[in-house]
């Protein structure tokens, strides 16, 4: 077991591990008062078949006599009836009690349990996520803590139910004849060496069966996801056939898993039932010979039952163990997974404290080049500097390294040291926390969650003021849908916000990124979905908090970048062009071409000569018309560009 899991279960028991011990005192104690029954039924037996009162118990005969003096026989037998009964109602007593504690301490430990995967994996880095199946992630966290859950609440205990029995009917069995011990014992090693056997083959089958199910969780989960997509292409057909290869799989590894269970369970039946079957053999020639008494045979034969019927249980004690064993291991892979450090300065000795930062909003880049694991650069030797409260739009194809951008401005992994920097503090030594709790991204496809619109908005800020509210909601232009809404922002919202169009997704997005009023908002193409006016109205809002919020467009219409007041062209990685639109626009290069092709320019313009984009950076000199990122400009409107 992974040692990190290993340490984590031990500190999940705090608090609960009396509640296991005194669930295996309450079994034992039990046990022990069954086992009481075969000796109360032995002597009974005892006193009819054999020499009377004088076979039975002293104590037992003189309650007898004093109940029923003149039929003391049957006085007896009805005292021996009345103590089994009150013997059995007592072992039942420390049942329940058995269970209670067992319930307690089994229900509490896997709560704890559940909290500590699901907040390890909410921690868990963006790529560990890239690399993973939903599915999968959502197998490990339901199906196998569940694993574990029915291991601790049924066969933990059970392990110590069966040592209490093996300890204590050995000498029991010894002490009334030892010959016919020996015999009842001769099986018990061949059927526990078969347990063993049986438990070391069946965890590789558990772990086959185990991953099978979670690929066909993963599908499951993907199709459910997906299900507008697969009826927009009518895949349905296909979708069945890959679910069906995926579900004969699963079919295949639990067959031979119940393949394996059925071989173990009937062998261990048939040498179980050959143990009783010998130990009656050589008892009842042991009664013919006088050397047992019948109470004798049957209080062994009784003891016999209940001794290896348990060692039997013991295959599927360990058949529990090999599962719980597998759903160890696969939750150890999640919990060994590093978490997101919260400062990553602070890990490679870049930084000795968390660094404080102003949050005006200013972004600065100084030859930032950065590659995924594995693969080969995306972003080369970018550099560019936006000063607080400015906007600036970021073009280029798909592939171009925008959104690499916006995921390194917003921690979800790490740029070189001294590359990346908000407010002149590199972002290796800011806290994650903070820095996303001061930065706002809006997404082309925004995930939205199965609750009230407002409930919805209040993610971005809980404390919000009504009136805030209504601000976000008017600047995100979504007013006149709320109003054709019969419930207003009470209207509770579909999975992923199904019910609404793309374009209202988006509106509800940018209304919750700007209620948090972040220092810096990211617009990563999230406005690709709303209508030429819609985004006129946003733009305008946005223009509006110009010098007190920096924005970040990314952008494919260029119609959301014209008033940015620094335009970054990308191209493979790097920067093609940089300047503002005016001024791109008015030179050969893609910029002008994507206005062409956008209609934003007629392709008789005037054009300026190209030029080195090279020697545009923040605060140098002009050239040609072209300069680098100035002060703030007052704002225009499309009106009065028109």
């Amino acid at each position: 077991m992974s040692p990190t899991l290993q340490s984590s279960l031990w500190a999940l028991t705090r608090g609960y591990r009396h509640h296991f011990a005194g669930a295996v005192v309450a079994l034992a104690g039990a046990s022990l008062l069954l086992l009481s029954v075969p000796l109360i039924a032995k002597y009974a037996l005892d006193v009819v078949m054999e020499d009377g009162l004088a076979s039975g118990v002293p104590w037992l005969a003189a309650l007898a006599a004093g109940f029923a003096p003149t039929h003391p026989l049957l006085g007896y037998l009805s005292v021996s009836g009345v103590l089994v009964v009150f013997v059995t109602l007592a072992a039942g007593g420390f049942h329940y009690l058995r269970g209670r504690l067992t319930a307690e301490a089994s229900e509490g430990l896997i709560r704890r349990l559940r909290q500590r995967v699901h907040r390890h994996v909410e921690h868990l880095p963006a790529g560990w996520h890239d690399g993973m199946d939903t599915g999968d992630v959502v197998q490990r966290c339901s199906s196998d803590v569940e694993t574990l859950r029915v291991f601790f609440s049924n066969d933990l205990v059970e392990i110590g139910r069966a040592l209490t029995l093996v300890v204590v009917l050995l000498p029991l069995m010894f002490w009334l004849d030892w010959a016919l011990a020996l015999i009842a014992v001769v099986l018990m090693p061949v059927i526990f060496a078969c347990a063993w056997i049986f438990f070391r083959r069946v965890q590789h089958v558990f772990k086959a069966t185990d991953e099978a199910e979670a690929e066909m969780t993963a599908c499951l989960q993907e199709n459910l996801t997906g299900i507008r997509v697969v009826r927009a292409f009518s895949r349905q057909p296909f979708e069945t056939v890959r679910f069906g290869g995926y579900n004969a799989h699963f079919r295949e590894r639990y067959q031979r898993l119940i393949s394996l269970m059925a071989a173990f369970w009937s062998g261990s039946d048939l040498l179980c039932s050959a143990q009783i079957g010998l130990v009656l053999i050589v008892g009842g020639s042991f009664v013919a010979d006088g050397r047992l008494t019948v109470g004798d045979l049957f209080a062994f034969l009784t003891w016999v039952t209940m001794v290896i019927f348990p060692v039997r249980q013991l295959g599927r004690i360990l058949t529990d163990a090999g599962k719980a064993t597998v759903a160890r291991v696969r939750l150890a892979e999640m919990l060994d997974a590093p978490v997101e450090i919260p400062v990553p300065g602070l890990a490679n000795g870049l930084v000795k404290a968390p660094a404080q930062v102003s949050w005006r909003g200013g972004i600065e880049a100084r030859g930032l080049t950065f590659a995924y694991p594995g693969g080969s650069p995306v972003l080369e030797d970018v550099t560019f500097a936006v000063k607080p409260g400015q906007t600036l739009g970021l073009v280029g194809p798909p592939g171009s390294g925008k959104s690499t951008l916006v995921r390194l401005l917003l921690g979800f992994y790490d740029p070189p040291p001294e590359s990346l920097l908000i407010d002149g503090v590199p972002v290796e030594a800011i806290d994650r926390m903070m820095l996303r709790a001061n930065l706002a991204v809006v997404l082309q496809e925004p995930f939205l969650y199965s609750r009230s619109l407002e409930e919805n908005l209040r993610i971005g800020r809980e404390d919000a003021e009504a009136e805030a509210l209504d601000a976000a909601v008017d600047d995100a232009a979504l007013t006149s849908t709320l109003d054709a809404m019969p419930e207003g922002l009470a209207t509770r919202i579909g999975e992923r916000g199904v019910n609404l169009s793309g374009g209202q997704r988006q509106r509800l997005a940018l209304a919750r990124a700007l209620l948090r009023r972040p220092a810096v908002l990211i617009l990563d193409d999230s406005l690709s979905a709303v209508d030429a006016h819609t985004e006129t109205h946003i733009l305008e809002r946005l223009a509006a908090r110009r010098g007190r919020q920096t924005t970040l467009i990314v952008a494919h219409r260029l119609s959301a970048v014209r008033e940015a007041d620094l335009i970054l062209v990308f191209d493979q990685g790097r920067i093609a062009q940089r300047g503002r639109h005016d001024e791109l626009a008015a030179i050969d290069g893609p910029y002008r071409q994507l206005c062409l092709q956008q209609g934003l320019l007629d392709a008789e313009a005037p054009r300026l000569p190209e030029f080195d984009s090279d020697q545009l950076v923040d605060g140098g000199p002009e050239s040609d018309g072209q300069a680098g990122l100035v002060a703030e400009r007052p704002a225009r409107t499309r009106r009065e560009r028109e």
